[in-house]
Formats: C-alpha cells, structure tokens, sequence
C-alpha cells in the first residue's frame, strides 16, 4: 500500500474541512498544509474522506461522510453525478455555479497577472432559467456488459460504461430516440465493439437534435464499413423513430481513443440537419462542430454584438470560426466578414451556410489563423475588429505577436478555457485595454466557463487602422 511522506496511505480515512473550489469543481481542503482535492464537497463543509491517490505534492480524496453540509449543497443531485463526467458540480445549487464560474476567471487572472488585471472588470454570469436537458447532441459508446447492452458514458478514468440514457443535462429528444434505438440493435443482434479485442463493429452512437423542428440527425460510428442488416434496421428506425431524418456511419477503425474517424457517408435521408440561430440558418453535417447549448449561444451572441457595436462599413476577421456561426450572425451588419478554420469540412460548411442565407459578403479559408491573417493583411485587408474563439490551447503566439502589431481598435476574445484565455491576456494587455469581461454559462452542472472579452487599442499606442472607433 503506497505511503506519502505525511505518513497517511491509500484507503485512510481523515476528517477534512473544505476551504474553496478548483478549476475542476472538486472540494480543496488542507492536511499539514498539504492540498487534498475532493470532488462532490463544498467550500465550508466538513468531510469524512478516504484517500484515493498519493502524488509528491498534492492528494486526491474520495466523500465518505459529511459532518457539516453546506447551505449552498443541492441535496436531490442526479445518481449519475457520482458516476460519470458532465455533472461536476451538480451538487452545487445553481446561483452559485454562476457564481463559482465567475470567481474561476477572477482566479485565473489572480495566476496569470496582465497588466492591470485587479482592476478588470467581470460581469455576473449569463445563466439558464432551465439549466437541464441543454445538450443538442450526444456521443454515447455502446458495449454489452454482463450479457447486457449498454449505451451511456464511460466512468471518469476507466472504460466502464454507465448507461446514461437519463442523462439530465442531455436534450429530451436526444434521449428519446437513444432509448428507443438501443432496443432496436439489440433485437437486430448488430455486433456489438469489443475493445479488449479490438472486434466487433457498431462503436458509439450519435444523436444531433433541433428540438424546434422536431429532428435529429443519426450516426453509427463503426469499426468497419460493414453494418449487417443495414437496409432492414434503416427501415425499422424510419418506422419507430420518425424524427430521425439523416442516418450517417463514420469509420473510425482500431483503438484510438478519439470518437471520430475521417470518413463519414451518408446511409439514408438528408445529408444535413438545419439549425437556426437567430435569423441564420446553419446546414449541420454530421461530424460538424456546433454549439452543445443554442439557448446560451443566442445569448453569447448578442453579447458579441453589443461589444463589437458593428457599423455598415466595418471588416470583420471570424478567427477560429467553425461553421461560421459568429461571422454569419453579424455579416447582414457589416461590410465583409472573413474567416479562419483548420478544419476543411467546416471551411466547407462555413461557406455553404452563407450561401445558403445569401450573404454574398461573408468568405471562410481553410488554414490556420496564425498563417492567413498576415496573408490577408498583404493583401490589403484592413480590418475593423477581430473576434477570437480558439480552442482551449488558446491563440497561437504567431497569431498573439500579429494581433499586437497590427494596430487594431478592437479584438472580441470569446474563450472556453480561462487558463489560456488569462495567459493570452498577459500578451495582449501590453498593448491593448481589457475594457470588459463577461461570463456565459454554456454547460450548467459542469465547471466549464465560456467568456466574453471586450479589448481596445491603447490611446499610448501608436494607430494605423481607423475604421472602428
């Protein structure tokens, strides 16, 4: 039994008081000055723990007992909060989950420390009236365990499936349909993945909603292109599953451990699922990248909007755009709108959806934005702004140094990552003001935080581009 040098093992059981939250949403308490991180337990609370896992510097605790509850405890929280990923937090009543995400940006600023950070300003976060039931789309694996087929997500740091087709922060016909199609496979006794021994075909599950039309959008992810029964099981989910109006497979062959293969074709139905934010149509295919959250993501959107405050004659750069959804949102607004995206079949998207909303204005390029934006700044481009919405590694330093040169009045930095959202900052604040900050909680129950980020140019600095003010 592995033994720290405070002299506690694994399996020892202590009482613990829990000072404050982390980045994960775990409990932080203090043995001896050394930090113990505990999920499911709040700031204030007095635990009984048992220790899980011993590292050189910190330890890892597991809830046996509460002594003292919180007044801030959700005490009817999912039975799946203790079993699977995506329920973090809960165990927290909600206002303060919006409370805990701000105080997540507060402190990564605290770590990180631009220029001026103690007097940035951060908004209450944006929340939900409903925070349940938000999630567009799910990607559940399927196994059969004990005889038995299961269909749900894995145990954090295992590969045990829990069944979670009572996901409570999955959307309600995304549920509906999985619970009325894994009976169907089973009875169709479609090979099911094993990946002990890397045999079988049907992997994972893939369901994308639009609850506003009623439709979903359908994918079998495979070990190999064969699926036994193809016709007959795509005629019994049209019968039984009406909703369903695309069937996709996607061939992701091996162990790897990303969801998603490259190739993805069409089975039956229509090649896209509409989704609509605002007044713009989006035609989803089924690998694209889309907002989990639409309800949040209308309300990030207006926030970009009043920040930016777009004018008719204004250059809009949609960095790291996706599907395009931020740029189209605003194209109607503004003079041209161009945008960045690694992903070709985004790239692909992006440009078929302004098409499709006859915006003649908007143009998306595929490559990375550290390599195009001085491509197009060669090129005569003058932009008015640049909205950011990177992944959570945050903006290339490439694209960091070109930001800082280039002489705008204003960046719109969106982040899901506060960690490299605070750092990027650091770079960016040395020649830009951090004029506003405000937190959307795109995914209630979790620790995750999207923000908003208003920048202007510095008056010390020197201008050269004057198109926005």
């Amino acid at each position: 039994m592995k033994t720290s040098q405070w002299h506690l093992k694994i399996g020892q059981s202590l009482t613990l008081t829990i000072k404050k939250m982390g980045i994960n949403g775990e409990g932080i308490g203090y043995w001896r000055n050394h930090v113990i991180f505990v999920p499911q337990v709040l700031p204030g609370e007095i635990a009984t723990i048992e220790i899980t896992h011993i590292a050189p510097n910190y330890l890892r605790g597991r809830l046996i007992k509460l002594k003292k509850t919180s007044p801030h405890r959700n005490l009817q929280p999912s039975v799946l909060a203790k079993q699977v990923g995506g329920l973090e937090l809960a165990h927290l009543l909600y206002p303060q989950q919006l409370s805990y995400k701000q105080a997540m940006l507060h402190e990564a600023l605290r770590h990180f420390r631009p220029r001026g950070w103690q007097k940035y300003h951060i908004q209450p976060t944006i929340g939900m009236n409903d925070p349940w039931h938000y999630r567009n789309k799910a990607q559940f694996p399927i196994r059969i365990v004990n005889g038995k087929l299961i269909c749900g997500l894995f145990k954090p740091g295992s590969h045990t499936i829990v069944d979670c087709l009572e996901m409570p922060t999955q959307g309600s016909l995304t549920l509906s349909i999985l619970q009325r199609l894994v009976p169907l496979i089973q009875s169709f006794n479609l090979p099911i993945y094993q990946p002990e021994s890397n045999s079988g075909i049907l992997k994972t599950l893939v369901v994308r909603e639009n609850p506003s039309t009623n439709q979903a959008q359908l994918t079998f992810i495979t070990n190999s292109w064969k699926l036994p029964q193809k016709r007959a099981l795509i005629a019994a989910i049209h019968q039984k599953i009406p909703e369903v109006i695309s069937i996709a497979q996607n061939f992701n062959p091996g162990t790897t451990s990303l969801i998603w293969g490259t190739d993805t074709k069409i089975l039956w139905g229509q090649s896209h699922l509409i989704e609509t934010i605002g007044k713009i149509q989006f035609q989803l295919s089924p690998a694209a990248f889309f907002q989990l959250n639409l309800t949040q993501t209308e309300k990030l959107y207006q926030v970009v909007q009043q920040m930016l405050n777009p004018r008719p004659t204004d250059t809009i750069v949609d960095a790291y755009a996706g599907v395009g959804t931020i740029g189209l949102s605003l194209a109607a607004q503004v003079q041209t709108v161009i945008g960045s995206e690694i992903s070709s079949a985004a790239v692909r998207d992006a440009n078929a959806n302004a098409e499709l909303n006859h915006l003649t204005n908007a143009h998306y390029e595929c490559g990375r934005t550290a390599q195009l934006y001085p491509q197009w700044l060669q090129r005569g481009l003058q932009p008015s702004a640049v909205i950011v919405d990177p992944p959570r590694t945050g903006l290339e330093p490439e694209f960091l140094q070109f930001l800082n040169q280039s002489h705008l009045s204003k960046i719109i930095y969106l982040s899901c990552n506060p960690s490299t959202w605070a750092r990027d900052l650091r770079t960016l604040s040395q020649v830009y003001h951090i004029q506003t900050i405000q937190p959307v909680d795109m995914f209630p129950q979790t620790p995750h935080v999207e923000s908003v980020t208003l920048l202007k140019r510095r008056r010390s600095s020197k201008q050269s581009n004057r198109n926005f003010e």
